[in-house]
């Protein structure tokens, strides 16, 4: 593509395959815009030309979610970050995911791609990140790292924001797991005030069962784990015939479930968001689970989906 063609609202367009596996991922915010196996799609992805909806795909750091009126302090000073979110005067989702992220690495199944992050107001220090997408027989796979190359240490968090889709399913009709034994309880501006247990409850998912009419946008917590320290989220149709899995090693303490009920159009409730995050919401001013990262520390972590029964 030359500089004079137009570009695509996403960017560059990326295409891994690999034993009938296909993911693109693009430029403009490093993430996935569609994930298939034999043509079947197993994300509410986006066109090329359209403005990611919703988040769809992307990548959020240095941290998921949201922070209260974007205040925070650190290591004994108060930062002022942007109002992504004006509505509710919140901080949202990072400061990575509009970036153009560029190409390091590409093979046939697999590709790198990397971002220098600067030192901006409200977050002064750069950070480096880079993420390798693969796809193979055991479906798609993300490895991310996140490097301070600045001489402070920093405060992070880590989170993806991939919409599952499960073909010919209502959202209503999906038997989901999630292996959270704890949820936060909201204020009004969808910010934490407490946690409570999920067991004897509605939002109780621990063992399958069909979200219904459930309403969420939700952090789950005190996650089940698996014997190698990572936690998975399944989403499954009414008869088991086919489903989906979401897993992400030990570094992802939380889950965050979204039914999309704030989404218009077709998009409304088509589809579940399901978040592995380092950390709740708000992290950056309740400490929770906040990562520091010294100078010249590398974060690393790894998740995927794995479609099945």
């Amino acid at each position: 593509m030359s500089s004079s063609e137009p570009r695509p609202l996403s960017g560059a367009q990326w295409t891994i395959s690999a034993a009938g596996h296909e993911a693109v991922i693009v430029e403009v915010g490093g993430g996935v815009r569609t994930y298939r196996q034999d043509g079947v799609e197993h994300l509410d992805g986006y066109a090329a030309d359209e403005l990611c909806p919703g988040s769809a795909g992307q990548v959020l750091a240095p941290w998921p979610n949201r922070i209260r009126d974007g205040v925070y302090p650190f290591d004994g000073q108060s930062y002022q970050l942007h109002l992504t979110e004006p509505e509710r005067h919140n901080a949202i989702h990072g400061l990575v995911n509009w970036a153009r992220w560029e190409l390091i690495e590409q093979q046939p199944d697999e590709v790198v791609v990397g971002l220098d992050m600067p030192a901006q107001p409200g977050y002064p220090w750069p950070l480096r990140l880079r993420t390798r997408w693969s796809v193979g027989a055991d479906g798609l796979r993300a490895a991310h790292e996140v490097t301070n190359i600045g001489v402070e240490s920093v405060p992070f968090g880590f989170s993806v924001h991939p919409y599952l889709r499960l073909p010919g399913v209502a959202v209503d009709d999906v038997v989901m797991r999630v292996p959270g034994e704890t949820r936060l309880l909201l204020d009004g501006r969808l910010l934490p005030v407490g946690v409570a247990k999920v067991a004897g409850t509605e939002y109780d998912y621990t063992e399958p069962r069909r979200i219904g009419d459930a309403v969420l946008d939700l952090a789950f917590g005190q996650v089940i784990r698996d014997a190698d320290g990572g936690s998975a989220v399944t989403l499954s149709a009414p008869d088991r015939s086919h489903g989906l899995q979401i897993w992400a090693d030990a570094q992802f303490g939380w889950w965050q479930v979204y039914t999309g009920d704030t989404l218009t159009g077709e998009r409304f409730r088509r589809s579940v968001a399901v978040e592995p995050m380092t950390c709740p919401p708000d992290a950056f001013r309740s400490g929770r689970d906040l990562i520091t990262l010294a100078p010249g520390d590398t974060w690393r972590g790894d998740w995927g989906i794995r479609p099945g029964n």
